[in-house]
Formats: structure tokens, C-alpha cells, sequence
């Protein structure tokens, strides 16, 4: 051992003793425990964020079209699309601000679900849904 390895000074006593080596390991055992545990409820959140769903348009909307600004049109507006044959889950929605398109869709009607889907709003289906897959992981 060199001299540098050696401290220089004693030990501090009373309330500034420096922990010992079996408390750091308990310690250590504590955190590796509190991870173990803590990880698998985020492995289950984000296989609950991929399987929610989002309905286009939410139910109260039924039979209205979504135009390109994403917005609820009356059915049979120009250059607007019917609404979506079934819910859209988190997994698909997220590919799709990604650039694919959602499945079953042309992109243009795609990119008018997703305006949509942009502009739900705490109360209407889906929403939390598209807060979760928004939220960084």
C-alpha cells in the first residue's frame, strides 16, 4: 500500500463516523431491492400504455366525420373522413407520430386521426390513453 492510500487523519468519532462496511451493504441490498421492485410496475405501465385504445371520434362524436384539421365535421363534408371502423391502441397511435400510418388508412385520412387525436382533451375517451404514450419513459 503507498502512503497516499493511508488517511492522514483519525477517524472522525460521534455523529460523523464514517458508516462501516457492513451498513454500506445493507444499504446497497436496500436500493438493489427498492429497484427490483420498482421496475416490474414500469414494465406493466408500458404494456398497459400500448394496449389502451383510442376510440376516432369518442363515442358521444358517433357518426361525425374528422377533417383534415382534425376537427368534427357533419357526415358527407368535403375532404373529410368517416370516422375510424375501431379503436386505435397506444402502440399503433405512437408508430404513427412516428410516419407510419394508422392501420386500415389512407395517409391523408391517417394524418386527420392523428389532428384529432392531438386535440382530445382531459374528459373525452382516449385522452388518457394519448397522455400516457406522450409522457417520456
Amino acid at each position: 500500500m503507498e502512503d497516499s492510500d493511508i488517511p492522514t487523519e483519525a477517524p472522525a468519532t460521534g455523529d460523523e463516523a464514517v458508516p462501516s462496511r457492513r451498513k454500506m451493504l445493507a444499504l446497497g441490498a436496500v436500493g438493489v431491492s427498492a429497484a427490483l421492485t420498482i421496475r416490474p410496475a414500469f414494465a406493466q405501465t408500458a404494456v398497459s400504455v400500448m394496449n389502451c385504445q383510442i376510440p376516432v371520434p369518442d363515442a358521444s362524436a358517433a357518426g361525425r366525420y374528422i377533417d383534415a384539421a382534425g376537427k368534427l365535421v357533419p357526415p358527407g363534408t368535403q375532404g373529410a373522413f368517416p370516422g375510424a371502423a375501431r379503436p386505435f391502441t397506444g402502440e399503433e397511435v405512437k408508430r404513427a407520430f412516428r410516419g407510419q400510418t394508422l392501420p386500415g388508412t389512407s395517409y391523408n385520412q391517417s394524418q386527420a386521426y392523428l389532428q384529432y387525436i392531438r386535440r382530445l382533451q382531459a374528459g373525452q375517451s382516449g385522452f388518457t390513453c394519448f397522455a400516457s404514450i406522450q409522457m417520456p419513459r
